[in-house]
């Protein structure tokens, strides 16, 4: 059973790391909480660290600060959904990842870019938990719009917007299904239902146990 008092924090079949349990995505953020230079560097430097074909590294990351960098924040925040507006309008920045779907040492498909920028941003997501920052990713934005406020390259895609800050009051969201699900303990499918053993029908748990 979760925790009554943290509802958040994933209670767990098996033991795996706290800063896994404890990653969740808020919608409520802290208006009033920064994000030091030195937090986003270290964010940054987790994605750095991820693996990915051909050390090709596809990702690219464009910050919007709400405070060093109100134009670019007031821009990105404008390209996302109204629903998204009315929460991210808090976060202390807006993290718009792209991905680059060609090698750059020869021009051909990367099948794998998406795969790797998703990496990316799991291990950005981890480090931001690890320093007490909250994150939420976004596929509700308009791509053309960020294209057009983050400046970015035709070679490039856009690929989600992570807004980065401090968790807030739940009670403060405008939407009310917003505010329930702030409460709501964290649900996930088991084990059983997405792993198998030697083929697709096989049940992991039978094998394991016998």
């Amino acid at each position: 059973m979760s925790d009554p008092d943290h509802p958040k924090i994933a209670s767990a079949d098996h033991e795996i790391l706290d800063v896994i349990r404890h990653r969740w995505s808020p919608r409520a953020f802290d208006a009033a909480g920064d994000v030091s230079d030195a937090e986003l560097h270290r964010l940054f430097e987790a994605a750095r660290w991820a693996p990915s074909s051909a050390n090709e590294q596809p990702w690219r990351f464009v910050v919007a600060s709400a405070r060093r960098t109100p134009e670019a924040f007031a821009a990105m925040l404008d390209a996302l959904n109204p629903k998204n507006q009315a929460w991210a309008k808090h976060a202390a920045a807006l993290v718009l990842t792209a991905v680059r779907l060609t090698f750059e040492r020869n021009g051909a498909p990367n099948t794998a870019a998406w795969y790797d920028a998703g990496q990316a941003v799991g291990f950005l997501s981890l480090q931001a938990t690890a320093d007490g920052l909250a994150t939420r990713q976004m596929v509700g934005f308009d791509p053309e719009r960020v294209r057009t406020a983050s400046g970015m390259p035709t070679l490039f895609e856009p690929t989600v917007v992570i807004a980065i800050g401090r968790v807030g009051d739940p009670e403060r969201l405008e939407v009310e299904t917003h505010r329930n699900a702030e409460l709501q303990p964290r649900q996930r499918r088991p084990i059983r239902e997405f792993v198998f053993w030697g083929t697709w029908d096989g049940d992991l748990d039978k094998t394991l146990t016998s």
